[in-house]
């Protein structure tokens, strides 16, 4: 214990201030659990912009080094759209970003956080561990997923509140035809697997439909407690091969954490049983239906209050109306966060238990934001429904931060609930990615809020992904005019 101690005190991340004596504390007794463990390999990784983890597995015995000393990762790591390509100009003499040279695909570090170690059921003698992405000078990177939430939550701290959080998340468990992939299909992106469904759909929370599915949902239940994570139920969704899965409230950062976490160990575990796991919002299969994620939000002060609560005659409190005021007033910038990809857009679409206009109302599903506020009501708390299952969960976090911030700070009101929440009259969510990026690029709250870089290192990723899907050929275009002209 103690040549740990004294190897992860007196090393380079804590020379470059990166070590609190409380993380130097459990990084000590990490080593020592690990060191008397069966564990062989253990998987550093980091969220990177779209929620994805990447890293290494090393040796368990390296680990006291990587403790002490962080990991090195290639820095083009962070500068890649969805389909994995560079999109930044690393080779050109050109920062790749303004915040800092990332020339010649050079590292960044990757600093471990010990309270985000999980041992992995499905592969036991292997365990997980989160790092925070920082420039090798130990500045930290200001569009780093974990970074950019901390940083909202130091602003929501800096005004004695804190944000409690419950997820509802929905995606597919489909079975999978085409186990090995031809040479044919290791493109960039890779091709799409070859599937059919578990269970029929459109038999909503029907138990004859849960028991057919319960081995899987209990594969992952299991595995999803194992870990730690709170996971409060398993459901039957709407669609066919559809599930939800809720959690029970949280703070933002472990629940960000816990969601890429989650979607990680499904995808991995369903793959390992020859099943397809996808949080892609809307697959293009017959008879599908869209995913979405839930995000539950109250706010509270120093005493724990719920700041959400309403007063015996039922009105929103000051907070709650300013806070759903911040969140409709920003939505359409907020949406590149929140809806991060092409397919996304494609949910939103009218009488489909799915947002399509800036609204809010009272337990109503189809509104943007669900309030379920009642006095006396300690779990006071707004949905937003907006969210897709892909974005990344510590970005949407933050814009939730930041929107309502603003609200706050600059007392806004919020309008009076919808009862229509379709009204054509109603302003309208971004139709398409490249919308969202227009909005995303013009608007003030994130410039204000994380920097310039964040706002131009965002959307240069997500500009480059639209450009992709603009310049391919699709099928409409090749059933509308082949023949026509």
């Amino acid at each position: 214990m103690t040549s740990h101690r004294d190897k992860i005190a007196n090393g380079a991340l804590a020379r470059l201030g990166l070590m609190t004596p409380e993380r130097i504390d459990a990084a000590t007794a990490l080593a020592e659990t690990v060191a008397t463990s069966d564990l062989e390999t253990i998987r550093v990784l980091f969220p990177d912009q779209h929620g994805i983890l990447r890293g290494k597995a090393i040796t368990a015995a390296a680990l006291p080094s990587i403790l002490a000393s962080g990991m090195a990762a290639p820095s083009t790591l962070l500068l890649k759209d969805t389909s994995s390509r560079t999109v930044f100009p690393v080779w050109s003499g050109e920062a790749a970003t303004d915040a800092d040279p990332m020339r010649g695909a050079g590292d960044i570090l990757l600093v471990p956080d010990p309270a985000t170690f999980h041992p992995l059921p499905w592969a036991p003698h292997s365990a997980w561990l989160l790092c925070d992405a920082h420039f090798k000078s130990g500045a930290e990177i200001p569009f780093a997923s974990r970074t950019v939430l901390r940083r909202a939550l130091d602003q929501l701290g800096a005004q004695n509140l804190s944000l409690t959080v419950g997820l509802e998340l929905e995606f597919h468990v489909l079975e999978r035809l085409d186990p090995a992939p031809e040479h044919a299909d290791t493109t960039m992106p890779g091709q799409p697997p070859r599937t059919r469904p578990l269970a029929p759909g459109y038999q909503f929370l029907t138990d004859s439909l849960y028991d057919m599915l319960e081995p899987v949902m209990d594969d992952i239940r299991r595995t999803a407690q194992a870990m730690n994570m709170p996971v409060r139920s398993t459901e039957v969704e709407m669609g066919p091969s559809q599930f939800e899965v809720t959690f029970e409230p949280s703070d933002p950062m472990t629940h960000a954490d816990t969601m890429v976490m989650f979607r990680t160990m499904v995808k991995q575990l369903c793959a390992r049983r020859g099943l397809h796991a996808t949080f892609m919002t809307r697959p293009r299969l017959d008879n599908i239906a869209a995913s979405g994620w839930h995000l539950h939000q109250s706010l509270t002060d120093t005493t724990g209050k719920n700041l959400f609560t309403p007063g015996d005659d039922g009105r929103l409190t000051p907070h709650a109306s300013a806070w759903i005021a911040g969140l409709l007033a920003h939505a359409e910038e907020s949406c590149l966060l929140t809806t991060p990809t092409v397919n996304g857009y494609k949910r939103y679409q009218p009488f489909q238990l799915a947002p399509d206009r800036i609204q809010w109302g009272q337990d109503n599903r189809g509104a943007m934001l669900r309030a379920l506020m009642a006095p006396c009501d300690p779990a006071s708390r707004i949905e937003n429904r907006v969210p897709e299952s892909a974005a990344n969960p510590h970005y949407v976090m933050a814009s939730q931060i930041l929107s309502g911030l603003s609200g706050l700070a600059r007392s806004l009101t919020a309008p009076a609930p919808c009862e229509q929440p379709y009204d054509p009259a109603a302003p309208a969510l971004p139709k398409s990615l490249a919308e969202a990026i227009a909005h995303f690029e013009t608007g003030t709250l994130y410039r204000d809020a994380l920097g310039q870089d964040f706002v131009a290192y965002i959307t240069r990723i997500k500009r480059a992904e639209w450009d992709r899907y603009v310049g391919a050929l699709s099928e409409w275009e090749q059933a509308e005019y082949f023949s026509l002209f």
